[in-house]
């Protein structure tokens, strides 16, 4: 159910955010919000902001999803149609086995046979398996093609896509090749989501709902007042709730690009559950955001029962979830289980659990050596 405003936050957007700057230095890129302006003319489409971004450029390669090929896909080709670039269109299956070593081998044969040089920029239009695969050629690719990432699904436009991280899958593991990868230019537009089914619409939202609890509490309480308009997926509230998340991340990538100083761990925030629970339950069980709402609700359990923090961010969180209508619970996990998967995570130190919880709403830490017990019990709690 719709969740009332509280009593100090307002249903004003913020300030105009159409486009937000990734501080990175002389690598610094835009990252253009817009509803409806991919195919407009001259300044404001696609073609002009793309020119503006990458420079010197004769040959533009989209690398895209075949399921939005005669949508955001033709849209964006039919943009660069209007520029004096040499194009190419190399279609790619929708789905994470494309994130393969036989698909990237295939994508790097197919660049070649478009003649590809160090002038060529190569697009990536999809989710965030297209941006991951794409960002991973271009990275590699004659040591390296500019990149401009426009995604199309909520989820890739306010996480993947933003950040630099590019890659693809072994047998053994998700994204265990790799590298960072800035994009010169990220290109949003609301419009793309219109096509995107209600599920992995609601899905994306986990992780917007994230930033508001890791690190901007005046957004959290913007969605609590706005939630409802958001899920009927309103230009301005969709525009705003997207800003909003790529200035998070953008704020925490300057900080720690390359993930040496241990800021870039706060984006992980329910995750060593989420990633707990996808393993377990079977990848394609459940979509990526609502196991990282599950995971959410777990951390949140846990940092309740350290003492952490007060259960009104429990509750709180728990009411925003619900009413953006992702999943609370599971009621399958099974604690051996998870646990054994979570002893994996990336985020273990010396044997020890390592989880990102949160003291309030607006700020989260990496906490350590947690007991076993206190983890089961989080799980428990969410069954």
């Amino acid at each position: 159910m719709p969740i009332p405003p509280r009593p100090d936050s307002t249903s004003n957007p913020p300030a105009d955010t159409s486009v937000i700057t990734v501080e990175l230095g002389d690598r610094a890129y835009p990252i253009a919000i817009k509803s409806g302006e991919t195919g407009l003319a001259d300044p404001s489409g696609f073609a002009s902001h793309f020119l503006d971004a990458v420079g010197d450029c004769t040959h533009a390669i989209v690398v895209q999803d075949v399921a939005i090929a005669d949508s955001a896909g033709s849209m964006i080709t039919q943009s660069l149609k209007s520029s004096p670039l040499r194009l190419s269109v190399i279609q790619i299956a929708s789905g994470e086995t494309s994130k393969s070593t036989d698909r990237i081998a295939q994508l790097w044969n197919e660049m070649l046979d478009t003649a590809a040089d160090r002038r060529s920029v190569v697009i990536a239009v999809g989710g965030g398996v297209i941006g991951d695969l794409a960002g991973f050629a271009a990275a590699t690719f004659t040591r390296g093609l500019r990149l401009v990432q426009v995604p199309t699904t909520l989820l890739a436009m306010v996480d993947s896509s933003v950040g630099g991280k590019t890659g693809i899958n072994l047998p053994g593991g998700k994204n265990l090749v790799g590298s960072f990868w800035q994009p010169h230019m990220v290109w949003i537009d609301t419009d793309f989501l219109s096509t995107l089914p209600e599920r992995e619409y609601i899905s994306g939202l986990a992780e917007v709902i994230k930033y508001g609890v890791i690190e901007d509490a005046d957004f959290f309480e913007y969605l609590e007042a706005n939630i409802a308009a958001i899920l009927q997926r309103e230009p301005e509230p969709t525009r705003t709730a997207i800003a909003k998340s790529c200035e998070s991340k953008a704020r925490v990538v300057a900080d720690d690009e390359r993930e040496t100083t241990g800021r870039r761990a706060i984006l992980n925030y329910g995750h060593t559950f989420a990633h707990a629970v996808e393993s377990t339950a079977g990848y394609g069980v459940m979509l990526h955001g609502e196991a990282v709402s599950i995971g959410m609700q777990m951390a949140a359990e846990l940092s309740v029962s350290l003492g952490r923090c007060d259960r009104e961010l429990l509750e709180r969180q728990t009411a925003l979830l619900a009413a953006a209508g992702l999943p609370l619970t599971w009621e399958d996990a099974d604690v051996n289980d998870m646990i054994a998967v979570m002893a994996r995570d990336k985020k273990v130190a010396h044997g020890k659990l390592r989880f990102v919880l949160p003291d309030r709403i607006g700020n989260v830490e990496l906490v350590g050596d947690v007991p076993a017990d206190e983890v089961a019990a989080a799980i428990r709690a969410c069954r």
